[in-house]
């Protein structure tokens, strides 16, 4: 497996020094977000900029972060929201990028019809070569957990749907071992790797509740362990949403990160 850092852990950090940090630390990738280049671009930089640090520091873009709006839009909105999701889907593919994220509603409840929108992403997925990936956010009222997330993928009925596993996601709500278990191997294209806080039950918690990888309480050894069982061999992306992290050096950070990870990786048998 290869690992990556998912720049939201070192959000407070400019674009640039993100991709120069993750470089140093000795990330294999980086996982970029839509928001943020565009803030770079509007700020009066290039995409060049981006595209030249990520080759001077010999990293892989191995998913882009993300495209909303697609689940609970109607209409001309509906139409407005494709629009911009081609934009980012393109957006990624000039990064290299195989892998673009999308976001179910936040406040819209249940997974009804969800599989339309979704079927979408994967046809502009299919014509800009990026893969569209169905996430599930523990907190949110829609697609929360790995069950419902593989009845939206039934639905859309394509054999390109597929969803990216979050160690956090998983614990915080009902997502259980025996559901990634039976997760077809084609079904699961990448993997965010986070811890959750103590003191706060499952279910409670938002994503500034995340911590390091072994600071918490899941059972990341053990998750890990059931990936490589399952013969996953792509990418872990630590993803975190800490303050506390973000007030410290990026490069320490990131350093932290990395290690945590590696030593995890070792406990679980996995080579990376």
């Amino acid at each position: 497996m290869r690992l990556s850092l998912n720049s939201s852990t070192i959000k407070t950090t400019p674009l640039l020094d993100k991709i120069r940090v993750a470089g140093e630390a000795g990330y294999a990738g980086i996982e970029l977000w839509a928001v943020e280049l565009y803030e770079h671009v509007g700020r009066g930089g290039e995409i060049s900029d981006v595209e030249k640090a990520l080759a001077d520091h010999g990293l892989a873009v191995p998913c882009f972060i993300a495209v909303r709006n697609w689940g609970e839009s109607s209409g001309w909105e509906y139409r407005l929201a494709m629009d911009e999701a081609r934009r980012r889907f393109e957006l990624a593919a000039r990064l290299g990028a195989p892998l673009m994220v999308c976001t179910p509603p936040l406040e819209r409840p249940g997974i009804e019809g969800l599989h339309r929108g979704y079927a979408d992403l994967l046809q502009i997925g299919r014509e800009t070569g990026v893969r569209a990936v169905l996430e599930y956010i523990s907190f949110f009222a829609s697609l929360n957990n790995i069950p419902d997330t593989v009845t939206v993928l039934d639905e859309c009925g394509d054999p390109e749907g597929c969803t990216i596993l979050d160690a956090f996601h998983n614990w915080n709500h009902r997502t259980t071992l025996d559901d990634i278990r039976a997760l077809p191997l084609e079904r699961l294209a990448h993997y965010h790797i986070n811890d959750a806080a103590p003191g706060i039950p499952s279910g409670s918690q938002k994503d500034p509740d995340r911590v390091m990888p072994g600071d918490g309480v899941i059972d990341l050894k053990t998750e890990l362990t059931l990936l490589r069982e399952k013969g996953y061999d792509k990418w872990l992306s630590l993803e975190l949403f800490n303050a506390d992290w973000w007030a410290k050096d990026p490069l320490e950070t990131a350093k932290v990160g990395l290690e945590r990870m590696r030593s995890l990786c070792a406990d679980a048998g996995i080579s990376v």
